[in-house]
């Protein structure tokens, strides 16, 4: 490094090296998962809805 430039000043910090990802990294992987599961969440319900709906036509259809 050349002389008068303080190590904190340097471009190279210990939490960005490629094995070590950074916190905002880390943050930004578990929300991107954590969407997927409210998405997954989400398909599943809407999913249920549609067959509780469609036993509902159906039972109501062939009551007697």
């Amino acid at each position: 490094m050349p002389e008068g430039i303080p190590i904190e000043a340097s471009d190279e910090t210990p939490d960005e090296t490629p094995d070590a990802p950074s916190a905002e990294r880390r943050h930004l992987a578990a929300e991107k998962k954590n969407q997927r599961y409210v998405w997954w969440y989400l398909a599943y319900f809407l999913f249920g809805i549609h067959i509780v709906a469609f036993v509902m036509i159906y039972a109501i259809s062939h009551a007697k």
